[in-house]
């Protein structure tokens, strides 16, 4: 039980790091921040690999995949930004359906067990955006 409450706290600080960039991004010209210092959905694919196989103990085989994974998020993220066409909403809404997306091809290589864990990160995600940012267990 000690192990879950530490990762909904781990989870907890970084939805609202997620939340806080993507504030963030809405506000400030995207090419003057380094891509690691943007929140995790903007940090470097490996890293973003790296932090799941250690709550997720992913399989080399599964790690690959979820670089590749992170990697088309990128591009499209980065894609989604230098279009100019599209209001802050649009692009927002974009934002959210790639991270969604890329979320499902996640938990679709996962085993039971991890699609679990990943399932609570991903509630734990929600609830802290929602109840502004912050989640179970954090008084």
């Amino acid at each position: 039980m000690r192990k879950h409450t530490l990762l909904a706290l781990a989870l907890a600080g970084v939805s609202m790091l997620t939340m806080s960039a993507v504030a963030q991004n809405d506000n400030t010209d995207q090419q003057a921040a380094p891509a690691e210092h943007r929140g995790p959905h903007h940090m470097d694919p490996a890293k973003r690999t790296e932090m799941l196989t250690k709550h997720l103990n992913l399989t080399s085989d599964q790690q690959s995949k979820v670089m590749d994974m992170f990697k088309g998020e990128q591009s499209q993220m980065e894609s989604l930004r230098s279009d100019s066409s599209l209001s802050q909403d649009d692009r927002r809404s974009k934002m959210m359906e790639i991270r969604k997306a890329t979320n499902d091809q996640v938990r679709a290589v996962l085993d039971p067990d991890q699609q679990k864990k990943f399932d609570t990160m991903q509630s734990q995600h929600q609830w802290g955006h929602h109840e502004g940012g912050q989640g179970p267990g954090s008084n």
